[in-house]
């Protein structure tokens, strides 16, 4: 039987979403966090493949808008909910999902599509690059000491309710939103997210906490952790799991930092997302001890090239010529001028000779200014063309802020 690709209807949402909990294992999901995805999901930009009464294949859309290299806020596409039966694997139904997606993307006038990946090798061959990392680590607390700037002792500390203290937390991200390219304005129904803490998923550590850092009377920095309690014959050996920490300035942050790596009966504290440039790897005493390791977050994919690089800035003067393969989007084959500085710039169809030759996974990977074109190039990823290009336009796309994502979608 022939598949069927359509929009979702609300009715058929349950069925859609099981084939999704089927697809990462089959676990149910805890009611609360269900009902959560089931109120943020956008019918309109969502699809399910269907085989006769069966969903076999389901794809969502949110609609974002994310910080740029410059500060801006772009409207963009956030791929999500992507599964395929197991039954119904190698008949195209990801790439249908893929081709129609991009394509009612383009006709709503977005520029970019992101997403984060279950399995980072499945998104490159539709022209997605991974444009942002995120630091874990585990710092041993009973090793590692911390140095913290001046002025620390003057952010007060104080224990809040998780619920009751959202709103003020949401401020503080809110405000960071702009600083860091990666980041997402929060919609509405979004501020739900950090309140999620199903019993079921929690392995053993507490309910989650929060602890909020003020400082004449103003709500500067928050932090939302959990306790994971542990005993060996030596005594406590818990766990400080830290699933947000923000803060307003690096005093405010530091003094958080502090507080976490302090905590009665724990001997660690786990951290599960930080950007690579974070201000704990400074604060430490040994980062080998920390044991931080990499890994993808951020998945970016420039639906409309010359759209997509004229919405941010550039750090340095950049005149750079790309030819642009993009089989997937064929509007966004062949040579593009980007013209651009920090305050603004101009990307447009061109003759002239190429200065750079690369794929649209290569300018998504480079988009946000955490991956550089020569490292890409160091790959065989990026050509160039004409010499010296690869510095000026490398040094252009960069940004003095590693990207960063602090939440799944």
């Amino acid at each position: 039987m022939t598949t069927e690709l359509r929009v979702l209807d609300p009715s058929e949402w349950d069925r859609w979403y099981g084939v999704l909990e089927l697809a990462f294992g089959g676990v149910a999901e805890a009611p609360e966090e269900r009902q959560l995805w089931r109120d943020l999901t956008e019918f309109d930009r969502s699809l399910g493949a269907w085989d006769g009464d069966l969903c076999v294949g389901t794809a969502g859309a949110f609609t974002f808008r994310l910080t740029v290299p410059g500060g801006a806020s772009v409207p963009a596409g956030g791929v999500t909910m992507v599964s395929v039966a197991g039954t119904h694997r190698r008949r195209g139904i990801l790439t249908s999902m893929m081709r129609r997606q991009l394509d009612d993307l383009r006709a709503a006038g977005e520029s970019l599509a992101v997403l984060t990946a279950s399995e980072p090798e499945i998104y490159g061959r539709f022209g997605y690059g991974v444009g942002s990392y995120a630091v874990r680590a585990v710092i041993d607390t009973h090793r590692v000491g911390l140095t913290v700037p001046e002025g620390t002792d003057g952010v007060s500390l104080r224990l809040a309710d998780l619920t009751e203290s959202s709103a003020v937390c949401e401020e503080v991200y809110a405000r960071l939103v702009p600083a860091r390219p990666g980041m997402l304005a929060r919609r509405p129904q979004w501020e739900r997210l950090p309140l999620i803490d199903p019993a079921g998923d929690r392995e053993g550590a507490s309910p989650r906490q929060c602890v909020l850092a003020e400082r004449d009377g103003e709500v500067v920095g928050f932090a939302h952790y959990a306790i994971k309690p542990e005993w060996s014959h030596a005594g406590a050996n818990g766990s400080v799991n830290v699933h947000q920490l923000m803060g307003l300035d690096p005093v405010a942050e530091a003094a958080l930092w502090r507080y976490l790596c302090s905590v009665d009966l724990t001997a660690s504290v786990r951290i599960h997302s930080r950007p690579v440039d974070d201000g704990w790897q400074h604060l430490v005493s040994d980062v080998r001890r920390c044991e931080p390791t990499l890994r993808d977050v951020l998945h970016v994919r420039l639906v409309e090239v010359g759209a997509a690089l004229e919405a941010r800035t550039y750090q340095a003067p950049v005149d750079v010529v790309f030819e642009v393969e993009d089989a997937f989007c064929p509007w966004n084959e062949g040579r593009w001028r980007l013209t651009g500085d920090a305050k603004g710039a101009v990307c447009v169809r061109t003759s002239d000779p190429a200065d750079l030759a690369l794929s649209v996974r290569e300018l998504g990977a480079a988009y946000l200014g955490g991956v550089s074109l020569v490292s890409l190039a160091s790959a065989g990823r990026v050509r160039e063309l004409r010499d010296g290009a690869l510095t000026e336009a490398s040094v252009a796309f960069g940004s003095p802020v590693a990207p960063w994502l602090p939440h799944g979608f």
